[in-house]
């Protein structure tokens, strides 16, 4: 504590969406923090930006760099938050906690994929006032002192105490496990990818496959053709078409991770990168394929004649037809956007994949060493 009495409370926290939740958190931290500790406590929320996970997904040395830090600034207590899903002896880690050096380390990921910020606010503020108390040393103590394991679970989350080594600095762990453990850390990852930027990011694509789709949209072999599919015909076309358009995403901007090592751990960590990144590519490239049926759905209103059409087709262009049609075009439209996205820039895409952030995290620490 500062000679002020106040406690200076730090949020480190990697860049991009860590960094964007500490700061809108450390705008509400000191009231909300004054009032759970009462007292007359005072609270002093800074937020230091900066790729500390860089090259290491290691607790347990990324609590010593947490400690480094938090003696050079002369911070009372330090929670680091990453979006890295971290490992802890063979679990997904939740929370690592130092209540001797008032430290903390908090994955973002394993807190789930929806009212991340919330959840992530609670959990800072759980952590802080158990922190902000006399550092304790008895282990009676510290297990009446830790937060409480409802600030950072669901009722469904099957979130529990992990084990930790002697050789740790932490003398608390959260972890969570079992299927419903991977899919929350999996949603909670995908979430951290932020995929609504992607499609923005991919605007030479849906250029691409606009001109694709307004062109097809008056081709009478397409009407025949469209006319012709059955529905689970059009359901294959636009699985195809979406399928091709995520792998050529991925493999053009290279974000397929592979494991450096053979170990477990790295092999788990690349299935959840990968996974992560064709769940936000696909969530991308989904939204552009429904604004794709949406645009030629009145493009088709706009331009076609129901006479011509019949005398194409023998069928009358009534609504089944013209979504059909739409549909149809979208499909063929994606594949042509598919062509189109090898003129993206890996920039555009970077936020889908760990890899990438990963890559830039270094390339930071680099630069300023």
């Amino acid at each position: 504590m500062s000679s002020e009495g106040v406690t200076v409370v730090a949020l480190l926290a990697d860049p991009d969406a860590p960094t964007e939740i500490a700061r809108r958190m450390a705008r509400m931290l000191p009231a909300r923090l004054a009032d759970k500790a009462g007292k007359g406590r005072r609270f002093e929320v800074k937020v230091a930006s900066e790729p500390f996970t860089a090259e290491c997904e290691d607790p347990s040395t990324l609590m010593g760099r947490i400690m480094g830090r938090a003696n050079e600034e002369g911070w009372d207590i330090v929670v680091a938050l990453t979006d890295l899903p971290l490992h802890a002896q063979g679990r997904k880690l939740v929370i690592n906690v130092d209540h001797v050096h008032g430290l903390a380390l908090l994955s973002l990921p394993a807190l789930g994929g929806f009212r991340l910020r919330t959840k992530a606010r609670r959990a800072v503020e759980e952590t802080v006032i158990a922190l902000a108390e006399p550092r304790a040393t008895g282990v009676a103590e510290r297990q009446r002192r830790q937060p409480s394991k409802a600030a950072f679970a669901g009722r469904l989350t099957p979130i529990h105490p992990g084990p930790v080594g002697e050789d740790e600095s932490a003398d608390l762990r959260y972890v969570v496990s079992g299927p419903r453990g991977y899919v929350r850390l999996l949603a909670g990852m995908v979430r951290a990818n932020r995929p609504w930027r992607l499609v923005p990011g991919l605007s030479k694509a849906l250029a691409a496959a606009l001109a694709t789709g307004a062109v097809a949209t008056v081709n009478s072999t397409v009407w025949s053709l469209a006319e012709a599919l059955s529905a689970p015909r059009l359901v294959i076309a636009t699985v195809g078409s979406i399928a091709l358009m995520i792998g050529w995403l991925i493999v053009d901007a290279q974000l397929w991770h592979r494991a450096t090592e053979n170990s477990p751990e790295a092999k788990l960590r690349a299935r959840l990168y990968n996974t992560s990144t064709v769940v936000t590519v696909g969530i991308g490239v989904l939204v552009c394929y429904i604004g794709l049926i949406v645009i030629n759905l009145v493009w088709a209103l706009f331009i076609l004649n129901d006479r011509v059409f019949a005398s194409m087709t023998r069928a009358p262009l009534d609504a089944t037809e013209y979504l059909t049609l739409s549909w149809f075009v979208a499909s063929t439209a994606t594949v042509g956007g598919a062509l189109g996205s090898g003129l993206e820039s890996d920039e555009a895409i970077r936020a889908a994949a760990y890899s990438k952030r990963e890559q830039e995290r270094r390339n930071m620490v680099q630069n300023q060493e």
